[in-house]
């Protein structure tokens, strides 16, 4: 019998992967022109390599949240140093 594979963006209620994404959605279409983040979430269903991907950029949202709490910075976007 096959465990089905817990992702960590499938703990995530709507809201708060909407929110997550809000924060990462326009680098990563920057970063990877012709490429959306919809796509990459489709794909990360079927490749590991999309999955790990899409974890990454989550981490990276994750973190940004967490900055904006303590900055107080309401968009939700690092500082410039």
């Amino acid at each position: 019998m096959l465990k089905k594979a817990v992702r960590p963006w499938d703990r995530l209620d709507d809201a708060e992967r909407e929110q997550l994404e809000v924060l990462i959605r326009d680098d990563y279409a920057r970063s990877r022109p012709g490429d959306t983040l919809e796509d990459l979430k489709r794909r990360a269903r079927f490749s590991k390599g999309d999955a790990g991907l899409l974890r990454d950029w989550l981490e990276v949202a994750r973190r940004r949240a967490a900055a904006s709490l303590t900055e107080g910075s309401p968009d939700g976007q690092m500082a410039a140093a």
